[in-house]
């Protein structure tokens, strides 16, 4: 069995291990991912790589949880503009189950995608 540190440091410190909310973020990026393949692959596209990292704001004096940066970087994929592309990224921001479940939380999109550089707030 592997054990993984949890402590007061893991989680409001610079202690070595995982919290919470770090997990939050990764199933956010996770469930944003395989909206936006599943999105993509009901049109006919081949997604490719995509890959998406979170970075989640905590502010302890405003209760917790205050933000979360999703940043996704995309393979070009064949017959898809990077306006469209943009298009299904924020849908699949907007819609994925783990996005609407964090209501009360802001959260942000970078997309790097062929020349497209955007941010979606």
């Amino acid at each position: 069995m592997n054990k993984t540190q949890y402590s007061f440091n893991t989680r409001f410190a610079d202690g070595i291990g995982t919290n919470p909310e770090e997990l939050l973020a990764a199933a956010h990026a996770g469930c944003f991912t395989m909206a936006l393949a599943y999105a993509l692959s009901q049109l006919g596209l081949k997604p490719g790589d995509i890959e998406t990292t979170a970075a989640v704001a905590v502010d302890l004096s405003k209760g917790g949880i205050t933000g979360i940066e999703l940043t996704l970087n995309a393979s070009p994929i064949e017959g898809l503009s990077s306006a469209a592309f943009l298009e299904h990224a924020t849908a699949a921001k907007q819609n994925c189950p783990v996005s609407k479940a964090l209501g009360g939380v802001a959260f942000s999109l970078q997309v790097n995608y062929k020349d497209l550089l955007e941010q979606v707030g």
